[in-house]
């Protein structure tokens, strides 16, 4: 009964089970087929090979790629240089990945590595791994030896990575450790780091144990130029210097920022003799001549030249603005650059009072460049010009530059007293007379020889500085034949000039009435006389101790409308004082008063005017 009520209940479930779910839709739990549990009988097989051995570690086989330390080949083969997993442009490789690098690289794939991050800036990861590499052995099974390339490299890494000279020069002490000595290479990261600090004496220090020390680490360029450029910013300017000829000894070369930071301290600090030897042993070498300061600067170096009257300094000053002159024009598209003209003026000034012909030429030559062919020269250039070849005593070339400046400017209005002997012409006056008479009579001759020539040059203006020149010197008998000749002998008219230059040597050798009349002959002819012409006239009755007449012409000056300087007044009075014409004194001051003059006082004058050089008081 129970068996049955069993089997019923079974088929029940089991109709009930079927009803509710749907045995084909059944997934099973395991993709497997279903195992029988029974045992089942073993059939025979062919009989198979022994399992074989894992490789060798040295192999190079993958299975050992994180910890193959012996097999150099990784390091070399093309497949990879880095483990898996370890990514070589990631900022955030670990240690122990970098580590487990250094162990698959030989010298040359270090080297190599390095050349890359170098190239990406991986100084950190560059330190690390030659530090994990020299901890390594090598595929001999000794420990790894850097070579000094290699040691230079870590070098760069701790000073890119801001590391003090201090600790650069501990390096490099430990690099006798590994049997390496340093080279020039691995001194000038110490130098460049105690650039960064600003240690000057450490640097000089260090640059005089390159020198003494063999040839691998002689400074080089970078050296010199590394220290120079430090004692400089530090004002040092007398080691600065040392160390600059010492490098222009030496056959090395100067770098453009050295040389015009060089140019700026010396000009601030006066050393312009120091500026100007540098520049020089810079022209006499191949790989140095070609330095040349900024424009601006080569304007300066003019400038504080110019003040300070140093003709070969201003002359190396002009030849760097030619330089940027030729530059410019020879640039696409061209630049053009000029000097400026008042720069040139003082130039030829400082080449008159320097008696330096080189100057002059290079003066003239530039302002030529600067002006391509425009324009003419102003007036003040040509007057320079001939300034400075009077004062070289080259009177061929000093009228020779007289006439292209009539030429230029002899039609022009209101230029009369740009020729006249008295001032702007003064200088070729007093080159004439430098020899006395003979000079004098040299000048003239060749004037009047290039009077007769095919193209004849007469001159007014240079007949009268003969003129004044024979009144210079006293010798009345040549200035009034020259005088003459200038209608006689020349074919040209007399101008103010020739009036005031004859007046001038009457008035010299106290002939006053003689002098009267050639003004009375000047306006007779309708000459309007000028102020030079008033004030040789007081000078010359002023010469002859006749103080009223002195005032009368000095009356006259003011109706015609010039106006009397101080110092002609100051020598009316001290004339009046003396001959103790107190009315004519008066005279004087009511005068300075209206023209708003203090003539002030002469106790000084009067003291030596009143001693008494007897010898009794001997």
């Amino acid at each position: 009964m129970a068996g049955k009520m069993a089997t019923v209940g079974r088929g029940q479930v089991g109709v009930l089970f079927s009803r509710t779910f749907n045995l084909t839709c059944l997934r099973r739990i395991s993709s497997s087929p279903s195992l029988s549990q029974e045992p089942q009988p073993l059939e025979p097989s062919a009989p198979s090979e022994p399992t074989p051995l894992p490789p060798r570690p040295s192999s190079g086989s993958p299975l050992y790629q994180d910890n193959n330390w012996r097999s150099p080949s990784l390091g070399t083969s093309g497949s990879f240089l880095v483990p898996v997993g370890m990514g070589l442009s990631s900022a955030s490789t670990s240690s122990a990945k970098i580590q487990a690098f250094s162990q698959t690289l030989d010298a040359e794939s270090l080297m190599n590595v390095f050349a890359d991050w170098t190239a990406t800036q991986r100084w950190s990861d560059m330190r690390q791994l030659f530090e994990f590499w020299i901890r390594t052995l090598d595929s001999n099974g000794k420990p790894n030896r850097p070579d000094v390339d290699l040691f230079n490299n870590y070098l760069r890494a701790n000073f890119m990575l801001d590391a003090s000279a201090g600790e650069l020069l501990d390096l490099v002490a430990q690099m006798e450790e590994y049997e390496v000595s340093p080279n020039t290479a691995s001194y000038n990261l110490v130098l460049k780091a105690m650039c960064k600090t600003g240690e000057s004496e450490a640097a000089q220090k260090l640059l005089d144990r390159m020198l003494q020390t063999g040839t691998n680490s002689f400074p080089d360029d970078e050296s010199y130029n590394l220290v120079t450029g430090l004692l400089l910013s530090a004002n040092q300017i007398d080691s600065a210097l040392k160390y600059i000829d010492l490098a222009l000894k030496n056959g090395h070369v100067l770098s453009i920022n050295v040389f015009t930071t060089c140019v700026r301290s010396c000009i601030s600090a006066g050393r312009l003799d120091a500026l100007t030897s540098v520049i020089e042993k810079c022209k006499t070498m191949d790989q140095n001549k070609a330095l040349c300061p900024p424009w601006a600067l080569c304007n300066y170096i003019a400038d504080v030249a110019f003040q300070a009257d140093h003709s070969k300094l201003s002359y190396f000053a002009l030849e760097f603005l030619a330089r940027w002159i030729v530059r410019g024009e020879n640039a696409r598209p061209p630049v053009l650059l000029s000097a400026d003209e008042g720069l040139v003026v003082s130039a030829l000034s400082v080449a008159a009072r320097t008696y330096n012909s080189s100057l002059l030429d290079a003066s003239w030559s530039i302002l030529r460049r600067s002006l391509r062919g425009k324009r003419l020269p102003t007036a003040e250039s040509y007057l320079g010009k001939i300034h400075a070849h009077a004062s070289l005593g080259n009177l061929q070339r000093a009228f020779s530059t007289l006439n292209e400046f009539e030429t230029a400017y002899g039609q022009s209005p209101g230029t009369e007293d740009l020729f006249s002997p008295f001032t702007s012409l003064h200088p070729l006056v007093v080159a004439c007379c430098k020899n006395g008479f003979a000079t004098l009579d040299t000048v003239y001759f060749q004037l009047e020889n290039l009077s007769r020539t095919d193209q004849p040059y007469k001159s007014v203006a240079a007949l009268n500085c003969v003129i004044l020149g024979c009144g210079n010197i006293w010798d009345l008998d040549r200035a009034y034949q020259t005088f003459e000749a200038i209608s006689g002998t020349f074919g040209l008219a007399p101008d103010i000039h020739s009036y005031n230059a004859l007046m001038s040597a009457f008035g010299k050798v106290k002939k006053t009435f003689e002098a009267s009349r050639v003004f009375e002959h000047m306006t007779g002819l309708g000459v309007k006389p000028n102020s030079t012409t008033y004030l040789l006239l007081v000078n010359a009755h002023l010469v002859n101790k006749d103080q009223k007449a002195a005032l009368s012409v000095i009356d006259e000056m003011v109706e015609a409308g010039f106006v009397p300087d101080k110092e002609v007044l100051r020598k009316v009075r001290r004339r009046c004082v003396r001959e103790l014409d107190f009315d004519s004194n008066d005279q004087v001051e009511s005068l300075a008063r209206k023209l708003s003059y203090r003539l002030g006082s002469e106790f000084r004058r009067e003291m030596l005017f009143n001693l008494d050089y007897s010898m009794n008081n001997a």
